[in-house]
């Protein structure tokens, strides 16, 4: 016996079996941004006080590029997952539904590409 209405086993609706690999996605990114957010708390933060040459240095390594590239991307797609779930709960107008979510990756896109960008002038010295 199945607790779904017949009217709606007909109209298709229900679940799209997608939500699993959504939410699969966040939780595996939440994971990833726990060890990140500890090597920028413990390395990268006591950065902020050094001077301008010290800090640039500092993330020209590559391993410091690279970590630093990792959280900023995980933080950038994690962020873009949960406001997905929130625009699809709470917004109920189709067009400005599909607007939003366009806005939030193309943000996305655009601050992981400043980013990559950013990084690669700091860590070949231009």
């Amino acid at each position: 016996m199945s607790l779904r209405d017949p009217l709606a086993r007909v109209r298709g609706h229900g679940s799209a079996r997608e939500g699993v690999a959504h939410w699969w996605a966040q939780r595996l990114s939440a994971v990833m941004l726990l060890p990140l957010c500890l090597w920028f708390l413990i390395c990268v933060a006591p950065m902020l006080l050094a001077d301008y040459p010290d800090a640039r240095v500092y993330l020209a390594q590559p391993l410091n590029a690279f970590l630093l590239m990792a959280l900023v991307l995980s933080v950038l797609y994690h962020g873009m997952l949960g406001l997905q779930v929130v625009i699809e709960d709470y917004i109920h107008t189709r067009a400005l539904e599909l607007g939003l979510q366009i806005v939030v990756k193309l943000g996305a896109f655009l601050c992981a590409l400043g980013t990559v960008y950013a990084l690669i002038r700091i860590t070949l010295g231009a």
